[in-house]
């Protein structure tokens, strides 16, 4: 049994996850931490994490960028594990995520869905096959009230495409105030919101006379979700360090 407490709990997927684990024997979410304060299930839910009463086997966060630091320093006090699943962090954030797996597990990744990492596999195959001779563009849709743009999945998926390609590309977010040909070393990024969408994503392929489109649509939060809960139950009782989802899916 993996004992979890959420960070975020009161947020949508904190109520996610609450449901995915009350219907696992496997785990178990002894707490909740929020700035609401408010328990809604059989577990409390405290404000800061100083109010924890008992030491869980890993957190799995999907809260703020704002409440990172906090969380971060209980996991280092305490040699807690962590499933970080916020987005939106900046690169000095990002830095400090990474600067923690010195002292205690990790578990990092922009995008927890299993379809996205597998997408993410299947683009670089892509980028061996294609190599020079195919214009790469990456779109993303998500909903209306999504701060980040373009998502964080979408720069993970044009980070793994750059570096199996040696890292040649520059990743252009934006063309309309640039009056010139579309160059050879690029990658196009490209941000929809709108309405509900939970998550799309989209890499385009664009060679001569054909296009190859590799995407992936999440209908779900769950999906995430699932994620994140398979991740805390790797995580738990690891050494420290950096652990993605390539880490998890060598396990299975």
């Amino acid at each position: 049994m993996t004992n979890i407490v959420i960070s975020g709990a009161c947020g949508k997927m904190g109520r996610v996850i609450a449901d995915i684990c009350a219907a696992r024997d496997d785990i178990k979410v002894i707490a909740g931490v929020d700035k609401a304060g408010t328990s809604y299930s059989d577990f409390p839910v405290v404000k800061s994490f100083s109010e924890l009463t008992e030491k869980p086997d890993a957190i799995i966060d999907f809260s703020h960028p704002s409440a990172l630091d906090d969380m971060l320093d209980y996991c280092k006090a305490n040699g807690t594990p962590v499933v970080v699943a916020t987005t939106g962090y900046t690169d000095e954030q990002i830095a400090a995520i990474k600067n923690a797996a010195a002292v205690i597990p990790v578990f990092f990744t922009f995008n927890m869905s299993l379809g996205i990492n597998l997408l993410a596999n299947l683009a670089k195959r892509a980028v061996d096959v294609l190599g020079g001779q195919f214009d790469i563009e990456i779109i993303e849709k998500h909903h209306n009230q999504k701060i980040d743009a373009p998502s964080g999945t979408a720069i993970m998926l044009a980070n793994a495409i750059n570096e199996q390609a040696g890292n040649k590309y520059n990743l252009v977010y934006d063309r309309h105030s640039v009056r010139a040909k579309r160059t050879e070393n690029e990658i196009g990024m490209h941000a929809v919101r709108g309405g509900t969408i939970v998550g799309e994503h989209e890499i385009l392929f664009a060679g001569r006379d054909e296009v190859i489109s590799l995407k992936h649509e999440a209908h779900s939060k769950s999906v995430f979700a699932v994620g994140s809960v398979n991740a805390a139950i790797f995580l738990a009782g690891k050494s420290a360090g950096l652990y993605d989802m390539s880490d998890m899916l060598a396990q299975m």
